[in-house]
Protein backbone atom coordinates (compact mmCIF):
# COMPACT_ATOMS: atom_id res chain seq x y z
CA UNK A 1 0.00 0.00 0.00
CA UNK A 2 2.73 2.46 0.78
CA UNK A 3 4.45 2.05 -2.79
CA UNK A 4 0.32 2.90 -4.28
CA UNK A 5 -0.07 5.74 -1.82
CA UNK A 6 3.04 8.12 -1.25
CA UNK A 7 3.75 11.53 -0.42
CA UNK A 8 3.26 13.11 -3.57
CA UNK A 9 -0.02 11.36 -4.11
CA UNK A 10 -0.87 12.49 -0.54
CA UNK A 11 -0.27 15.55 -1.91
CA UNK A 12 -2.02 15.51 -5.27
CA UNK A 13 -5.55 14.76 -3.61
CA UNK A 14 -5.46 17.63 -1.04
CA UNK A 15 -4.79 19.81 -4.21
CA UNK A 16 -7.77 18.13 -5.82
CA UNK A 17 -10.10 18.54 -3.06
CA UNK A 18 -8.56 21.66 -2.10
CA UNK A 19 -9.83 23.13 -6.11
CA UNK A 20 -13.10 21.04 -5.82
CA UNK A 21 -14.07 22.05 -2.72
CA UNK A 22 -15.29 19.44 -1.14
CA UNK A 23 -15.31 17.35 1.74
CA UNK A 24 -13.03 14.51 1.70
CA UNK A 25 -15.73 11.41 2.09
CA UNK A 26 -14.16 7.93 0.70
CA UNK A 27 -16.06 8.56 -2.48
CA UNK A 28 -14.50 11.88 -2.96
CA UNK A 29 -10.82 10.63 -2.12
CA UNK A 30 -11.50 7.63 -4.26
CA UNK A 31 -11.96 10.22 -7.29
CA UNK A 32 -9.04 12.20 -6.23
CA UNK A 33 -6.96 9.46 -6.36
CA UNK A 34 -7.99 8.37 -10.12
CA UNK A 35 -7.62 12.19 -11.43
CA UNK A 36 -4.15 11.30 -10.70
CA UNK A 37 -3.48 9.42 -13.38
CA UNK A 38 -3.04 6.42 -11.67
CA UNK A 39 -4.72 3.28 -12.89
CA UNK A 40 -5.64 1.05 -10.05
CA UNK A 41 -7.79 -1.46 -8.99
CA UNK A 42 -11.60 -1.56 -6.86
CA UNK A 43 -9.43 -3.30 -4.02
CA UNK A 44 -6.59 -0.76 -4.73
CA UNK A 45 -8.73 2.57 -4.39
CA UNK A 46 -10.71 1.75 -1.74
CA UNK A 47 -7.26 0.41 0.37
CA UNK A 48 -5.39 3.79 -0.97
CA UNK A 49 -8.51 5.91 -0.12
CA UNK A 50 -9.07 4.87 3.50
CA UNK A 51 -5.71 5.63 4.17
CA UNK A 52 -5.58 9.07 2.95
CA UNK A 53 -8.82 9.91 4.76
CA UNK A 54 -7.29 8.56 7.89
CA UNK A 55 -4.24 10.99 6.59
CA UNK A 56 -6.50 13.90 5.62
CA UNK A 57 -9.12 13.84 8.50
CA UNK A 58 -8.43 11.09 10.87
CA UNK A 59 -5.32 10.29 13.16
CA UNK A 60 -3.25 8.74 10.28
CA UNK A 61 -1.19 6.23 11.18
CA UNK A 62 -2.14 6.04 15.22
CA UNK A 63 -5.95 5.75 14.46
CA UNK A 64 -5.50 1.95 15.29
CA UNK A 65 -3.87 2.55 18.52
CA UNK A 66 -6.43 5.19 19.66
CA UNK A 67 -9.20 2.88 18.30
CA UNK A 68 -8.05 0.35 20.98
CA UNK A 69 -10.14 0.54 23.99
CA UNK A 70 -7.14 -0.65 26.49
CA UNK A 71 -4.72 2.44 25.27
CA UNK A 72 -4.80 5.92 27.34
CA UNK A 73 -1.49 7.59 26.04
CA UNK A 74 -0.09 7.64 22.59
CA UNK A 75 3.56 9.24 22.71
CA UNK A 76 5.22 9.99 19.79
CA UNK A 77 8.91 11.76 20.17
CA UNK A 78 10.01 10.71 16.27
CA UNK A 79 8.94 9.29 13.00
CA UNK A 80 9.74 5.77 14.43
CA UNK A 81 9.26 6.26 18.31
CA UNK A 82 5.42 5.77 18.80
CA UNK A 83 5.05 4.45 22.16
CA UNK A 84 1.29 3.59 23.65
CA UNK A 85 0.45 3.15 27.78
CA UNK A 86 -1.80 0.71 28.38
CA UNK A 87 -2.20 0.63 31.71
CA UNK A 88 1.35 -1.79 32.56
CA UNK A 89 4.08 1.02 31.53
CA UNK A 90 4.87 2.50 28.41
CA UNK A 91 5.18 0.29 25.19
CA UNK A 92 7.04 0.96 22.04
CA UNK A 93 5.14 0.02 18.66
CA UNK A 94 5.49 -0.92 15.49
CA UNK A 95 3.70 1.76 13.88
CA UNK A 96 5.91 4.29 12.05
CA UNK A 97 5.11 8.00 9.78
CA UNK A 98 6.44 8.25 6.38
CA UNK A 99 9.06 11.01 7.67
CA UNK A 100 9.11 14.02 10.18
CA UNK A 101 7.22 15.78 7.87
CA UNK A 102 4.18 13.51 7.89
CA UNK A 103 3.99 14.00 11.53
CA UNK A 104 4.18 17.74 11.96
CA UNK A 105 1.52 17.67 9.46
CA UNK A 106 -0.46 15.61 11.92
CA UNK A 107 0.18 17.57 14.73
CA UNK A 108 -0.55 20.94 13.23
CA UNK A 109 -3.78 19.46 11.08
CA UNK A 110 -5.05 18.12 15.10
CA UNK A 111 -4.22 21.10 16.62
CA UNK A 112 -6.46 22.81 13.76
CA UNK A 113 -9.17 20.57 14.32
CA UNK A 114 -8.92 21.81 18.32
CA UNK A 115 -9.26 25.79 17.09
CA UNK A 116 -5.53 26.25 18.40
CA UNK A 117 -2.51 27.66 15.95
CA UNK A 118 0.44 25.54 15.82
CA UNK A 119 3.52 26.70 13.56
CA UNK A 120 7.11 28.07 14.24
CA UNK A 121 5.70 31.28 15.58
CA UNK A 122 3.58 28.96 18.21
CA UNK A 123 5.58 26.21 18.64
CA UNK A 124 3.43 24.19 20.98
CA UNK A 125 -0.07 23.29 21.58
CA UNK A 126 -1.94 22.13 24.56
CA UNK A 127 -5.72 21.40 23.56
CA UNK A 128 -8.87 18.92 23.50
CA UNK A 129 -10.07 17.20 20.32
CA UNK A 130 -14.02 16.53 19.44
CA UNK A 131 -13.98 13.37 20.97
CA UNK A 132 -12.47 14.39 24.46
CA UNK A 133 -8.77 13.27 23.65
CA UNK A 134 -6.34 15.74 25.12
CA UNK A 135 -3.28 16.77 22.80
CA UNK A 136 0.07 18.03 23.48
CA UNK A 137 2.32 19.27 20.28
CA UNK A 138 5.46 21.03 20.36
CA UNK A 139 7.64 21.85 17.28
CA UNK A 140 11.27 21.88 16.32
CA UNK A 141 13.21 23.29 16.81
CA UNK A 142 11.65 23.56 20.50
CA UNK A 143 11.42 19.96 20.45
CA UNK A 144 15.21 19.04 19.57
CA UNK A 145 14.95 16.69 16.30
CA UNK A 146 11.57 16.07 15.84
CA UNK A 147 7.76 16.80 16.79
CA UNK A 148 6.60 15.75 19.81
CA UNK A 149 3.00 14.75 19.91
CA UNK A 150 1.11 13.12 23.23
CA UNK A 151 -2.11 12.31 23.08
CA UNK A 152 -4.21 11.28 26.41
CA UNK A 153 -7.32 9.30 25.48
CA UNK A 154 -10.55 9.87 27.38
CA UNK A 155 -12.55 6.79 27.76
CA UNK A 156 -16.83 7.18 27.12
CA UNK A 157 -17.19 5.03 30.19
CA UNK A 158 -15.60 5.43 33.40
CA UNK A 159 -14.35 2.72 35.39
CA UNK A 160 -16.36 1.25 38.35
CA UNK A 161 -14.70 1.06 42.14
CA UNK A 162 -15.08 -2.71 41.77
CA UNK A 163 -13.10 -2.49 38.58
CA UNK A 164 -10.54 -0.31 40.04
CA UNK A 165 -10.31 -2.83 43.26
CA UNK A 166 -9.76 -5.75 40.77
CA UNK A 167 -6.77 -3.73 38.49
CA UNK A 168 -5.26 -3.86 41.76
CA UNK A 169 -5.57 0.43 42.26
CA UNK A 170 -7.35 -0.52 45.07
CA UNK A 171 -6.49 -2.90 47.73
CA UNK A 172 -8.63 -5.55 49.02
CA UNK A 173 -11.33 -4.14 51.44
CA UNK A 174 -10.26 -0.56 50.47
CA UNK A 175 -13.43 0.22 48.52
CA UNK A 176 -14.79 -0.09 51.90
CA UNK A 177 -12.76 3.01 53.30
CA UNK A 178 -13.58 5.00 50.26
CA UNK A 179 -17.12 4.61 50.21
CA UNK A 180 -17.31 5.60 53.75
CA UNK A 181 -15.02 8.70 52.86
CA UNK A 182 -17.97 9.51 50.36
CA UNK A 183 -21.02 8.70 52.23
CA UNK A 184 -19.71 11.04 55.55
CA UNK A 185 -19.59 14.14 53.21
CA UNK A 186 -15.64 14.54 53.68
CA UNK A 187 -13.93 16.94 51.45
CA UNK A 188 -10.49 15.24 49.69
CA UNK A 189 -8.24 15.98 47.16
CA UNK A 190 -6.62 13.24 45.18
CA UNK A 191 -2.67 13.86 44.66
CA UNK A 192 -0.16 12.10 42.59
CA UNK A 193 2.23 12.57 39.70
CA UNK A 194 0.98 12.73 36.06
CA UNK A 195 -0.27 9.19 34.39
CA UNK A 196 -0.80 8.02 38.33
CA UNK A 197 -4.77 7.75 37.69
CA UNK A 198 -5.88 10.76 39.18
CA UNK A 199 -8.86 11.42 37.38
CA UNK A 200 -9.79 7.95 36.72
CA UNK A 201 -10.31 7.30 40.56
CA UNK A 202 -12.26 10.16 41.30
CA UNK A 203 -14.72 9.46 38.26
CA UNK A 204 -15.19 5.89 39.88
CA UNK A 205 -15.41 7.97 43.40
CA UNK A 206 -18.01 10.50 41.83
CA UNK A 207 -20.46 7.31 40.19
CA UNK A 208 -20.96 6.43 44.11
CA UNK A 209 -22.45 10.06 44.85
CA UNK A 210 -25.87 9.73 46.00
CA UNK A 211 -28.38 9.73 42.56
CA UNK A 212 -30.28 12.63 44.30
CA UNK A 213 -27.52 14.88 44.50
CA UNK A 214 -26.27 17.69 42.26
CA UNK A 215 -22.55 17.45 41.08
CA UNK A 216 -21.12 20.53 39.60
CA UNK A 217 -17.34 19.83 37.24
CA UNK A 218 -15.08 22.46 36.47
CA UNK A 219 -12.33 21.44 34.58
CA UNK A 220 -9.78 23.05 32.02
CA UNK A 221 -10.53 20.15 30.00
CA UNK A 222 -13.32 17.53 29.92
CA UNK A 223 -12.00 14.29 31.42
CA UNK A 224 -14.22 13.70 34.99
CA UNK A 225 -17.21 11.32 33.21
CA UNK A 226 -18.87 9.82 36.22
CA UNK A 227 -21.60 7.36 35.65
CA UNK A 228 -24.01 9.66 37.79
CA UNK A 229 -27.90 10.86 36.42
CA UNK A 230 -26.79 14.60 37.67
CA UNK A 231 -23.77 16.11 36.76
CA UNK A 232 -23.38 19.21 35.59
CA UNK A 233 -19.67 20.23 33.42
CA UNK A 234 -17.90 23.70 33.03
CA UNK A 235 -14.92 23.97 31.04
CA UNK A 236 -12.49 26.74 30.56
CA UNK A 237 -11.51 28.76 27.24
CA UNK A 238 -8.41 30.08 26.22
CA UNK A 239 -8.53 33.30 24.71
CA UNK A 240 -8.77 34.16 21.34
CA UNK A 241 -5.90 35.28 18.62
CA UNK A 242 -6.75 38.43 19.88
CA UNK A 243 -5.95 37.89 23.33
CA UNK A 244 -9.75 38.19 24.41
CA UNK A 245 -12.36 35.41 25.70
CA UNK A 246 -10.82 33.78 28.38
CA UNK A 247 -12.39 31.77 30.67
CA UNK A 248 -10.32 30.63 33.58
CA UNK A 249 -10.57 27.89 36.20
CA UNK A 250 -11.37 30.69 39.07
CA UNK A 251 -13.77 31.91 36.99
CA UNK A 252 -15.63 28.47 36.63
CA UNK A 253 -15.36 27.49 40.54
CA UNK A 254 -17.35 30.89 40.99
CA UNK A 255 -19.93 30.22 38.93
CA UNK A 256 -20.40 26.72 40.17
CA UNK A 257 -21.20 28.23 43.66
CA UNK A 258 -24.26 29.72 42.15
CA UNK A 259 -25.62 26.75 40.35
CA UNK A 260 -26.58 24.90 43.94
CA UNK A 261 -23.92 22.36 44.21
CA UNK A 262 -24.16 19.55 46.81
CA UNK A 263 -20.30 18.23 45.04
CA UNK A 264 -18.26 21.03 44.01
CA UNK A 265 -15.56 19.08 41.94
CA UNK A 266 -12.28 20.80 40.35
CA UNK A 267 -10.79 18.65 38.13
CA UNK A 268 -7.42 19.22 38.82
CA UNK A 269 -6.35 22.42 41.26
CA UNK A 270 -3.51 24.45 39.60
CA UNK A 271 -4.08 27.97 40.25
CA UNK A 272 -5.73 30.97 41.59
CA UNK A 273 -8.92 28.30 41.81
CA UNK A 274 -7.66 27.24 45.17
CA UNK A 275 -8.93 30.45 46.89
CA UNK A 276 -12.62 30.22 46.02
CA UNK A 277 -12.54 26.15 46.13
CA UNK A 278 -11.19 26.23 49.64
CA UNK A 279 -13.60 29.57 50.46
CA UNK A 280 -16.43 27.00 49.58
CA UNK A 281 -15.74 24.53 50.97
CA UNK A 282 -15.81 26.93 54.69
CA UNK A 283 -18.75 27.98 53.36
CA UNK A 284 -21.14 25.11 53.75
CA UNK A 285 -20.03 22.60 50.85
CA UNK A 286 -19.45 19.58 51.98
CA UNK A 287 -18.01 16.62 50.30
CA UNK A 288 -15.86 18.72 47.85
CA UNK A 289 -13.20 17.56 45.54
CA UNK A 290 -10.77 17.58 42.95
CA UNK A 291 -7.31 16.30 42.16
CA UNK A 292 -3.54 18.05 42.16
CA UNK A 293 -0.46 17.31 40.92
CA UNK A 294 2.20 16.14 44.10
CA UNK A 295 5.00 13.74 44.96
CA UNK A 296 3.67 12.50 47.91
CA UNK A 297 0.33 13.08 50.11
CA UNK A 298 2.71 14.78 52.83
CA UNK A 299 3.74 17.64 49.84
CA UNK A 300 0.09 18.63 49.28
CA UNK A 301 -0.25 21.53 52.01
CA UNK A 302 2.81 22.95 50.38
CA UNK A 303 1.57 22.50 47.23
CA UNK A 304 -1.82 24.24 47.76
CA UNK A 305 0.56 27.07 49.65
CA UNK A 306 2.18 27.69 46.77
CA UNK A 307 -0.81 28.16 44.13
CA UNK A 308 -2.92 30.36 46.81
CA UNK A 309 0.71 32.48 47.36
CA UNK A 310 0.98 33.41 43.58
CA UNK A 311 -2.40 33.83 43.68
CA UNK A 312 -2.55 36.46 46.47
CA UNK A 313 -3.14 34.90 49.74
CA UNK A 314 -0.85 35.22 52.46
CA UNK A 315 0.47 32.11 53.80
CA UNK A 316 -1.39 31.88 57.34
CA UNK A 317 -4.82 32.99 55.59
CA UNK A 318 -4.34 30.07 52.89
CA UNK A 319 -3.44 27.39 56.24
CA UNK A 320 -6.22 28.62 57.95
CA UNK A 321 -8.89 27.97 54.96
CA UNK A 322 -7.26 24.56 54.67
CA UNK A 323 -7.43 23.64 58.03
CA UNK A 324 -11.40 24.17 58.08
CA UNK A 325 -11.78 23.24 54.63
CA UNK A 326 -9.62 20.00 53.87
CA UNK A 327 -10.22 16.69 55.49
CA UNK A 328 -8.56 13.98 53.38
CA UNK A 329 -5.85 13.43 50.87
CA UNK A 330 -5.57 10.14 48.56
CA UNK A 331 -1.75 9.38 46.93
CA UNK A 332 -1.49 7.24 43.81
CA UNK A 333 1.16 6.54 42.65
CA UNK A 334 2.78 4.11 39.57
CA UNK A 335 4.87 1.69 41.01
CA UNK A 336 7.92 0.18 38.63
CA UNK A 337 5.98 -2.02 36.59
CA UNK A 338 3.60 0.57 35.50
CA UNK A 339 0.27 0.15 37.61
CA UNK A 340 -1.38 2.41 39.27
CA UNK A 341 -2.27 2.16 42.78
CA UNK A 342 -3.49 3.92 46.01
CA UNK A 343 -0.01 4.16 47.88
CA UNK A 344 -1.27 6.43 51.16
CA UNK A 345 -4.14 7.62 53.12
CA UNK A 346 -3.58 11.07 54.51
CA UNK A 347 -5.63 13.18 57.39
CA UNK A 348 -4.74 17.12 57.71
CA UNK A 349 -4.06 18.07 61.19
CA UNK A 350 -2.70 21.49 62.37
CA UNK A 351 0.79 21.90 63.31
CA UNK A 352 1.89 23.80 66.81
CA UNK A 353 3.03 26.46 64.48
CA UNK A 354 -0.88 27.07 63.11
CA UNK A 355 0.59 25.19 60.09
CA UNK A 356 -1.52 22.40 58.07
CA UNK A 357 0.14 19.30 58.12
CA UNK A 358 -0.96 15.41 56.74
CA UNK A 359 -0.78 12.41 58.24
CA UNK A 360 -0.63 9.09 57.48
CA UNK A 361 -3.75 7.35 58.27
CA UNK A 362 -3.51 4.50 55.57
CA UNK A 363 -1.05 2.69 53.40
CA UNK A 364 -0.79 0.41 50.75
CA UNK A 365 -0.80 -3.82 51.50
CA UNK A 366 -1.12 -6.63 49.09
CA UNK A 367 -3.93 -7.60 51.27
CA UNK A 368 -5.49 -4.73 53.00
CA UNK A 369 -4.43 -1.15 53.65
CA UNK A 370 -2.30 -0.93 56.62
CA UNK A 371 -3.36 1.49 60.17
CA UNK A 372 -0.82 4.27 60.00
CA UNK A 373 -0.65 6.88 63.52
CA UNK A 374 -3.78 9.19 61.91
CA UNK A 375 -6.55 6.18 61.71
CA UNK A 376 -7.91 7.25 64.73
CA UNK A 377 -8.52 10.57 63.42
CA UNK A 378 -9.82 9.32 60.18
CA UNK A 379 -12.06 6.30 61.94
CA UNK A 380 -13.47 8.82 63.88
CA UNK A 381 -14.29 11.30 60.91
CA UNK A 382 -16.17 8.14 58.91
CA UNK A 383 -17.86 7.60 61.80
CA UNK A 384 -19.04 11.12 62.52
CA UNK A 385 -20.55 11.72 59.17
CA UNK A 386 -19.05 14.79 59.51
CA UNK A 387 -16.86 17.42 57.43
CA UNK A 388 -14.12 17.49 60.43
CA UNK A 389 -11.75 19.83 58.59
CA UNK A 390 -8.41 19.97 60.21
CA UNK A 391 -8.50 21.61 63.78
Amino acid sequence: MSAVVGARMLDGVRQWLAENGTEPTPARVAEALRAQGRVLGDTEVLGAAAQLRSELVGAGPLEPLLADASVTDVLVSAPDKVWVDRGGGLELTGVTFRDAAALRRLAQRLAAVAGRRLDDARPWVDARLPDGTRLHAVLPPVAVGSTCLSLRVVRPRAFTLAELADAGTVPPGGDRVLRALLDARLSFLISGGTGTGKTTLLSALLGLVGPKERIVLAEDSTELRPEHPHVVRLESRPANQEGAGLVGLDDLVRQALRMRPDRLVVGEVRGAEVIHLLAALNTGHEGGCGTVHANAAGDVPARLEALGTAAGLDRAALHSQLAAALSVVIHLVRDRAGRRRIAEVHVLERAASGLVVTVPALRWGKEAFTEGPGWGRLSALLEGGARGGAV
